[in-house]
């Protein structure tokens, strides 16, 4: 299924990193050479590079205002729909069970349509599920239209680690530093504003919801040029390319993924992670308004808690390409998501603030377990392989935690219980993601298999 899509961005970032090393010859292909002998890059390719970087950041903002904007409007969307709190746990279940389920798609209409095109439809399919969410009168049809919102989620979130990795090859730590600075941005912004924007539009929580619809509008628009690429994310070429060893990896069957104890790993670890931030974008505003936090003050933690992200996503991943071993970042961020459970269970309303810090570093375990993706796989294939398998595997593992949390709040009539949950969580993922940060490959763990 993911052979052909795979083949062609291996090719592509060998291509990349052959124009980048090889020296410079002019000709169409490497653009015209100076007197010193440095390479300019074609004004098509530079632009349509440019235009990548702006689509990858735009679609980056999208992926979550959909999920925290709920969150901070949980209560009142609840109240107007007249949903219980088992049924409120079931909607914050709803973001990993759609990237479990559509997410295994990715790589298959990638594979049909081209990469572009697929992240286009996705930003499409964002914008419709937010414009019709919020008005159409019914909990089943909120959740069909969030459901619709969350698919185009879904592949995006696939398929962004594959475009990174097959038009920045060697700059993967960095692009993926600014991907995921631009996810938290567009987090905490609809944390943050939401609220104040609901307030300014009247009160009607159904707009407040609707506005983040033209964010993911302008999304659109970048990816509409690129639609046509099938991903290759160079020009053609005249000639073929010499034979490579990479190449006639690329032409190898797919690596039996399953029995990857690093791709295992890798899939617990960002489900564990994916629990806790889900857990916190769709319950931590009710925490604090719980224990009296004015409802706009609540946002605004929120949001501090998802801006942390902004400045730690893009230095994350640069550090952990240059660490042989992940596992001491993993578990400095344990530690932080332990502090933060311990304060909200003791005190919080009291040190809200420091809580809030606290678990907004906790949750960059997400860009590390990005990065970790790129590093764990050294060919093409197996990082889309890997991408689809540690994606939509540990978002199946996420899905009972967010529902959990609501079932133990309304059973227990508070929040000591979930949070003592959450904590014993951290644990298992500091674990998992120490062995999933070891300096190995799947493809080396496939070539130790065949051996043996």
């Amino acid at each position: 299924m993911m052979v052909g899509m795979a083949s062609e961005e291996t090719r592509t970032a060998e291509t990349h990193m052959e124009s980048s090393t090889t020296s410079s010859v002019p000709s169409p292909e490497r653009g015209t050479t100076t007197p010193a002998g440095v390479r300019k890059a074609p004004p098509t390719r530079a632009w349509t590079t440019r235009l990548v970087v702006v689509g990858i950041m735009l679609a980056a903002l999208n992926l979550r205002p959909a999920i925290t904007s709920l969150g901070a409007l949980l209560e009142e969307v609840r109240d107007g729909l007249g949903m219980s709190g088992s049924v409120a746990g079931l909607l914050t279940s709803v973001p990993p069970l759609c990237f479990a389920i559509f997410g295994v798609t990715a790589p298959r209409l990638a594979r049909r349509f081209g990469p572009a095109a697929v992240v286009c439809a996705g930003m499409v399919a964002i914008t419709a599920g937010l414009l019709i969410r919020p008005f159409v009168g019914n909990t089943a049809g909120f959740l069909a239209a969030s459901a619709l919102a969350l698919m185009g989620i879904a592949v995006s979130n696939i398929l962004m680690p594959v475009i990174v990795k097959r038009w920045f090859p060697d700059r993967v730590g960095s692009m993926t530093g600014l991907y995921s600075m631009a996810l938290a941005l567009g987090t905490s912004l609809a944390a943050a504003v939401t609220v104040p924007a609901t307030d300014a539009l009247g009160g009607s929580w159904q707009y407040g919801l609707a506005v983040w619809a033209g964010l993911s509008a302008a999304a659109v628009l970048p990816w509409l040029p690129l639609v046509r690429d099938r991903g290759t994310g160079t020009t053609p070429t005249p000639t073929p390319a010499p034979q490579t060893a990479s190449a006639a990896e690329d032409r190898q069957a797919p690596l039996r993924i399953t029995r990857s104890r690093t791709a295992w790993a890798l899939a617990v670890f960002f489900g564990l992670q994916a629990t806790a931030a889900y857990v916190t974008m769709g319950w931590m505003a009710q925490i604090f308004r719980d224990a009296g936090v004015p409802a706009s003050t609540a946002g605004l933690l929120l949001a501090v808690t998802m801006v942390m992200g902004v400045p730690l996503a893009f230095v994350i991943p640069r550090l952990a390409t240059r660490l042989p071993h992940q596992g001491p970042i993993v578990l400095a961020l344990g530690v932080c998501g332990l502090a933060g459970y311990a304060g909200l269970y003791f005190a919080p309303a009291a040190g809200a603030w420091a809580w809030a810090l606290l678990l907004g570093v906790s949750n960059c375990a997400f860009p590390l377990a990005l990065t970790m993706v790129g590093m764990r796989a050294r060919t093409g294939p197996g990082v889309v392989q890997l991408s689809a398998f540690a994606q939509s595997t540990g978002y199946l593992i996420s899905i009972p935690g967010p529902l959990l949390v609501g079932v133990l709040y309304q059973q227990s009539g508070g929040w000591g219980v979930p949070i003592a949950l959450m904590a014993g969580l951290m644990l298992p993922q500091m674990a998992v993601g120490v062995l999933a940060g070891r300096d190995r490959t799947v493809e080396e763990e496939a070539a130790q298999q065949a051996r043996s």
